[in-house]
């Protein structure tokens, strides 16, 4: 049995026998000849067959040409024959004169999205939506983006965790919380790892990383919010402020990019129609009360019923960054304490204020960071002050009562960055299995 060859190494492979395996993409059943475009994880190929004809030129049927007339868009299959490298082909510069077809799995004719079905009716064929070329690049995007923040970390000396999902309480906000029945009792689906990478400090990682899943019960029908995502996470002690933070979060998503443009950049160009580009460092950096009066300047006012920035303003100041430093990324700083978690650092000469951040891309927030309040007392009070029962926090404020060193981290959602990096519409395109407030299947 000759053994399989992708497609995408037909091209430096020499004429001769060979062997593909894939599906069926389209099928050219004419009178003197047929060809067939087969597809695999890594291109697509095309097949032909000449067909058989008598002296009157009539078409003689054969085995070979009926199953090649009864193929039906999406069939996996295996077709050996003879590789032939021909510039004239348009696919590639190669084809592969068939000698025989294996049918592995037969497809029905009618298929039950086409290309211009809705995000919702596609989500609900995703396997099949997921043979187009360009939606499965995402996905190899995503492997080279997470493989490169890994070896990044990993080069720094960073340890990888991998922390519970199922908590006796919550971790931000009871509000988003999944309860889930846990035996005897009740459990909660983790909606960060905040606690349990802050734990990693004291016990003296010094350096830690984790990607895994992350829980948020918010019913939101947004183009940016998902009930299930994938969150990157990073904690790191000895900082000195979230300008440490910064740093690390800004050298991380340059590691990331370069190795997307450098891997994928030219397949991105021509599905995408687009130029990925490697940000520069140091990305700006503006306090939220300067930038909302920049965005107010633009003529945006941001809503005060709180004191944080809006949609339309994350827009406005990524518009007014892009303008004046030709850049995707914008650090917000300082927002006010009355907004923060109560383990958030409070501004040394104003507690109105914390030193934290939020990463805008493309006019999207895609992650908040921040300097954590490493002194138990200061993280006692603030907890008071947040209205919360510091016996309820007991295992918690635990870690703080043996030692720990100043330190930060960051929470960034996997998802908005690919959607924003390859300007899909929304998340649902950047997310494998999208879960959402109406869609736990398939």
């Amino acid at each position: 049995m000759t053994q399989r060859t992708l497609i995408k190494n037909l091209s430096a492979s020499p004429d001769g026998p060979v062997s593909v395996s894939g599906w069926v993409d389209t099928v050219r059943d004419q009178k003197k000849v047929q060809f067939v475009v087969l597809r695999d994880e890594s291109g697509a190929v095309q097949l032909v067959n000449p067909r058989t004809t008598d002296d009157d030129g009539a078409t003689i049927p054969d085995e070979l040409s009926d199953a090649i007339s009864g193929l039906a868009q999406g069939t996996f299959l295996t077709a050996t024959g003879e590789l032939k490298h021909d510039e004239r082909v348009k696919l590639g510069g190669v084809e592969v004169k068939l000698a025989a077809l294996d049918i592995a799995g037969a497809a029905i004719a009618e298929t039950p999205i086409a290309d211009d079905s809705g995000v919702d009716k596609r989500m609900d064929w995703r396997f099949l939506d997921l043979r187009q070329p360009k939606n499965a690049l995402i996905f190899r995007i995503q492997t080279t983006l997470e493989h490169a923040w890994r070896n990044y970390w990993v080069e720094h000396d960073f340890i990888e965790l991998h922390t519970p999902k199922l908590m006796a309480s919550a971790s931000e906000s009871k509000a988003e919380l999944f309860e889930v029945d846990y035996f005897e009792g009740k459990a909660y689906l983790s909606q960060s790892p905040q606690f349990f990478k802050q734990m990693a400090q004291p016990a003296g990682f010094g350096k830690i990383f984790e990607i895994g899943p992350a829980f948020r019960a918010d019913p939101s029908f947004t183009s940016r919010h998902a009930t299930e995502f994938t969150s990157v996470d990073s904690e790191i002690s000895w900082i000195d402020s979230h300008e440490d933070v910064m740093t690390l979060h800004e050298e991380l998503l340059v590691a990331g990019f370069a190795a997307v443009k450098a891997k994928h950049g030219d397949e991105i160009k021509a599905l995408f129609d687009l130029e990925v580009t490697v940000p520069t460092t140091p990305f700006p950096r503006i306090p939220l009360a300067e930038a909302k009066r920049i965005v107010a300047e633009r003529g945006y006012e941001v809503p005060r019923h709180d004191d944080d920035m809006d949609p339309e303003g994350e827009r406005q100041i990524a518009a007014w960054a892009a303008e004046t430093y030709g850049h995707e990324f914008v650090f917000l700083t300082d927002y006010a304490s009355s907004i923060r978690p109560f383990y958030h650092m409070r501004h040394g000469d104003d507690a109105s204020l914390t030193n934290s951040y939020d990463l805008i891309f493309n006019g999207v927030e895609i992650s908040t960071g921040a300097q954590r309040e490493h002194r138990i007392d200061q993280l006692t009070a603030n907890a008071i002050d947040k209205g919360l029962d510091p016996e309820e926090l007991g295992f918690y404020l635990d870690f703080f009562r043996y030692g720990t060193p100043p330190h930060g981290g960051f929470g960034m959602g996997l998802s908005r960055v690919l959607m924003l990096m390859l300007h899909l519409p929304n998340l649902r395109e950047a997310t494998y299995l999208f879960r959402g407030p109406t869609r736990l299947t398939p």
